[in-house]
């Protein structure tokens, strides 16, 4: 493959995989949007401020019907620390969100293999009781205050009420710009974290990844020293490929053709809630201590759920044989199907937010680091990023 031929297939990767995010991008932030405009902090408090199971509950089930990507997960979470919500009910919002959702469980069928869905499924609610027992056995008491007072200093809380949605035109600009400035908070990260991916399925070779995992592709099934090992390394991979868990699920599929473990694998997939452009957007919304820390409680939680699902396999003698299915043509990603209705939706909704929040800022209670030299140095990226997929699309139009 020439250099012109891989640029063209990058570019067409990434928008590929943005193609196949952006419904979710919108969806989240509504949700973030409404949250910060209807939702006050004794309400919020009341349902899921609370350190027992019911609370925790409610977050992982608002999680699983929510379906977010990564990104907009990042700021409905944000929300609901904002109004109040405990650590642990929104940490298990934010895992649900991202790991128990439907629309994941069909893309890893295709992929992968039944006993991934189930994978899936189960590890991410083992991922939520493991990050449960951490907090608790961690008290993070000190860093919750110092990052709740964060939070709330930049909230309003006076929420509108929802029957102001027929009475009042200024409750829907409040809303569209509250959506917009999730948008302008994490543009940039989203831009180049996407660029990358794309770059990176189109000139590294799958060799690379396998090589990443010791133990692969041998005729013996690995001993627990190379299952460990692909487990702490399926994390180190996911930070060259993030694209967040549906954009990854491919090259997962990828890594399963060639042998690596159900607990490498389930590591990859589980690791997008740790990669560095969501512990940046968490230390702009936190501060670098808890983004930390969160990303800490995740990465040992993801480890010890990828475990449990290898051998719980093992265990109930059901492990998947080696298969997988090869990468799809990168244009094959637009086809005409929900997705591209659901885009289309949500297209309109954003165009509609745009003009109803001209002139009303990106929503005044949101820090979006403006200024600063990194910031600076980021939205240049971003910009060389979009040159760089405008002039592959239309290498790729030629081609």
């Amino acid at each position: 493959m020439s250099f012109l031929q891989a640029w063209g297939e990058a570019a067409l990767t990434t928008l590929g995989f943005f193609w196949m995010a952006f419904w979710a991008f919108g969806l989240g932030y509504c949700i973030s949007a409404c949250i910060q405009i209807f939702t006050s902090r004794a309400a919020m408090s009341r349902t899921m401020g609370g350190k027992g199971l019911r609370p925790v509950a409610l977050a992982s089930l608002f999680g699983f019907v929510s379906s977010s990507c990564s990104f907009a997960a990042l700021a409905a979470t944000r929300s609901f620390l904002a109004k109040g919500a405990g650590l642990v009910p929104a940490l298990a919002f934010l895992l649900a969100s991202t790991n128990l959702v439907i629309e994941l469980g069909i893309v890893i069928s295709v992929f992968l293999s039944w006993h991934f869905v189930v994978g899936e499924y189960v590890g991410g609610l083992i991922l939520i009781a493991v990050m449960w027992g951490l907090v608790r056995a961690t008290r993070p008491d000190g860093l919750i205050r110092s990052v709740r007072e964060r939070l709330e200093a930049g909230d309003d809380d006076d929420p509108w009420p929802l029957r102001a949605l027929l009475r009042d035109t200024k409750v829907w600009r409040a809303l569209a710009a509250a959506y917009l400035g999730e948008w302008q908070m994490v543009w940039k990260d989203v831009t180049i974290g996407f660029t990358i991916a794309g770059i990176i399925a189109a000139f590294v070779p799958g060799a690379f990844f396998v090589w990443l995992f010791p133990g692969t592709g041998a005729e013996v099934a690995p001993g627990f020293g190379h299952v460990l090992l692909q487990a702490l390394i399926g994390p180190l991979a996911a930070l060259f490929t993030f694209i967040g868990s549906m954009g990854n699920i491919p090259l997962a599929g990828l890594l399963y053709a060639n042998g690596v473990s159900v607990a490498g694998i389930m590591a990859f997939i589980f690791s997008d809630l740790i990669v560095v452009p969501v512990l940046r957007v968490n230390a702009q919304f936190y501060g670098w201590r808890m983004a930390v820390y969160i990303a800490g409680v995740f990465l040992v939680a993801l480890i010890v759920a990828a475990l449990a699902v290898h051998y719980g396999f093992l265990a109930l003698g059901v492990s998947p044989e080696v298969s997988g299915h090869p990468l799809p043509a990168p244009e094959s990603r637009f086809a005409l199907d929900y997705t591209a209705a659901l885009n289309l939706g949500f297209g309109a909704l954003s165009l509609g937010a745009l003009w109803l929040g001209r002139g009303q800022g990106g929503g005044h209670h949101h820090d979006h680091g403006h200024g600063g030299g990194s910031e600076r140095a980021l939205r240049g990226l971003a910009w060389l990023c979009f040159a760089w997929l405008g002039g592959g699309t239309a290498v790729a139009l030629l081609l």
